[in-house]
C-alpha cells in the first residue's frame, strides 16, 4: 500500500505527539530584606540623647549654683540622670526581656536619686532665703526645653520597643520638657514677685514627676518580667 493511506495509518500508529509531563517549575519569589532590628536603628539614637544630656548638664549646674537655684539643681540632675539612664540603655539593647525588666527597675530607682538631692539643696535654700536671679532662670530653663524637646522627639517613634528601656529614656526626656515650662515661668514670676517660692515650687513638682516616672517604669518591667515567663 503506498500514497496516502500509507501516510495516515503510519501517522496512526505513531499517535500523537508526546507532551513533557514534567510539572513546570514555579519562579522563585523575590527574597525580602530582614527588617532591621530595633537595636540596631535605636543604639545610635540613644547614644546621641545621653550626650546632649550630658553636654547641658555642665551647663545648667553651673548656672544653677552660680544665682542659688533649687529648680535648676533639680533638673540639671536630671540631666546627669539622663545621660547615665541613656548610656545603660545602649549596653542593655541586645539584652533579653528578663534582663531588660532588670534593668529598667534599676532605672526606676534611679529617676528617684534627683528627688533626694533637690531636698538636700531645698533645705540648704531655707536657710539662706534669697531668690534666684529671674533672668539667667529663665532662659536657662528655655535652653534646656529646647534640648529636651530634641531629645524627646528622636525617641518618639522608639518608645514601644524594647519595653521599659527606651520607655524610661522617653518619659524622662518628656518630664524634663514639662519641667523646663515651669522653670520658665518661675523665672517670670521672680521677675515680677522677688520670692524663692516659686523655684522651691518647681522643684517639688519635678520631684513629683520623677516618682511618677518610676512608678511607670516599675510597671513595664514588671510586664516584660510575665511576658519572659
Amino acid at each position: 500500500m503506498s500514497g496516502p493511506e500509507t501516510f495516515l495509518k503510519a501517522r496512526a500508529s505513531t499517535g500523537p505527539p508526546r507532551q513533557d509531563k514534567t510539572p513546570p517549575v514555579p519562579p522563585e519569589p523575590a527574597r525580602a530584606m530582614p527588617p532591621t532590628s530595633p537595636p540596631a536603628t535605636l543604639r545610635p539614637v540613644v547614644a546621641r540623647v545621653a550626650a546632649l544630656n550630658l553636654g547641658y548638664f555642665g551647663i545648667e549646674i553651673a548656672v544653677a549654683l552660680a544665682i542659688g537655684s533649687v529648680s535648676l539643681v533639680m533638673d540639671s540632675l536630671d540631666f546627669l540622670e539622663d545621660a547615665a539612664l541613656n548610656l545603660l540603655i545602649v549596653a542593655g539593647l541586645g539584652w533579653s526581656a528578663r534582663n531588660r525588666a532588670r534593668l529598667g527597675t534599676g532605672m526606676a530607682f534611679l529617676l528617684l536619686l534627683p528627688a533626694l538631692a533637690g531636698a538636700y539643696a531645698a533645705y540648704e535654700k531655707v536657710s539662706d532665703f534669697t531668690p534666684p536671679a529671674p533672668l539667667p532662670l529663665a532662659l536657662t530653663g528655655l535652653g534646656a526645653l529646647a534640648v529636651n524637646l530634641t531629645c524627646a522627639l528622636m525617641l518618639a517613634r522608639h518608645r514601644t520597643g524594647s519595653g521599659s528601656l527606651t520607655r524610661a529614656a522617653y518619659l524622662s526626656s518628656r518630664n524634663d520638657a514639662f519641667a523646663n515650662l515651669a522653670i520658665i515661668a518661675a523665672g517670670l514670676v521672680t521677675a515680677v514677685i522677688p520670692s524663692p517660692w516659686p523655684d522651691l515650687i518647681v522643684a517639688a513638682g519635678i520631684a513629683v514627676l520623677n516618682a511618677d516616672s518610676a512608678i511607670d517604669i516599675l510597671r513595664a518591667a514588671a510586664a516584660e518580667r510575665r511576658a519572659a515567663r
